[in-house]
C-alpha cells in the first residue's frame, strides 16, 4: 500500500485571496485596522514561529470575537476565488487510478477544507481529509499523520507513505510521523532546502508510482 498526504493551502489549492480577504475584514470590523497585503498574510501564515493575533489584529491571543467573525465570513468567502494548482487535479487522478491512497492533512478547520475540496471536485478523491480542529496539535505535531496512517492500517514494513508540503511545518510533521515528504515549491513557500523538493505536481508520479 501507497500512501499520499497532502498539505491542502499552498500545496491542492490557491486560496490566499479568500484568506487575505476575511482577515482584512476582520481588522476593519472590529479593530479598525488597515489592510493587509497577501504577501505579508502568507508569509505570516508559514513562519515557524510567530504570532497570527499579533501579526493580524494586534492583539496577543486569539480573541473569540476576531475567531468567531472570521469564521462567519470564511465559510462564504473560501468558495468565492481558490482554484486547484496546474496539474493537481490530473496528478490526483493519477494517482488515485493507480491504487495509492490520498488523504488531507491541514492545519484548517476540517469543515472548511471540505467545503473547498467539494467546490473544487477533488473532496471525493480523498479517504480522509483531516483539519486542525479534530486533534489536539496540529502540524508540525505528527498527530494529524498519525490519525491518517491509522486510518489505513498502515505498517511502516510493509507500506509507504509521503507528505506533500509548501512549508517547514508539513516537513517536520513527516519526519515526526517517520514517513517520506516532498516539498512543493509551487505553493504558498517557494524555498526549501529538503530531501525530496518538487517543482510540479506531476513529479509526485516520478516518485510514487
Amino acid at each position: 500500500m501507497k500512501v499520499v498526504i497532502f498539505d491542502m493551502d499552498g500545496t491542492l489549492i490557491d486560496s490566499k485571496k479568500d484568506i487575505t480577504i476575511s482577515i482584512n475584514y476582520v481588522r476593519e470590523l472590529n479593530h479598525n485596522l488597515p489592510p493587509l497585503s497577501e504577501d505579508f498574510i502568507v508569509e505570516a501564515i508559514n513562519k515557524e514561529h510567530r504570532n497570527l493575533p499579533k501579526l493580524f489584529y494586534e492583539t496577543e491571543v486569539y480573541e473569540e470575537k476576531d475567531r468567531d467573525a472570521f469564521e462567519l465570513h470564511y465559510a462564504t468567502q473560501c468558495i468565492q476565488s481558490p482554484y486547484l494548482y496546474d496539474g493537481i487535479k490530473e496528478t490526483l487522478h493519477e494517482l488515485v487510478s493507480s491504487g495509492v491512497k490520498l488523504s488531507v492533512a491541514t492545519n484548517a478547520p476540517t469543515s472548511f477544507a471540505k467545503i473547498m475540496l467539494k467546490h473544487l471536485e477533488v473532496e471525493h478523491l480523498f479517504d480522509v481529509i483531516i483539519g486542525a480542529d479534530k486533534v489536539k496539535a496540529s502540524k508540525p505535531d505528527p498527530q494529524m499523520l498519525f490519525e491518517i496512517l491509522n486510518h489505513y492500517g498502515f505498517e511502516k514494513d510493509k507500506h509507504k507513505a509521503w507528505m506533500v508540503g509548501d512549508n517547514s511545518k508539513d516537513m517536520q510533521s513527516a519526519d515526526n510521523a517517520g514517513i517520506d515528504s516532498m516539498f512543493a515549491t509551487w505553493g504558498f513557500s517557494r524555498d526549501g532546502q529538503y530531501s525530496i523538493v518538487i517543482n510540479m505536481p506531476k513529479e509526485i508520479l516520478d516518485i510514487v508510482l
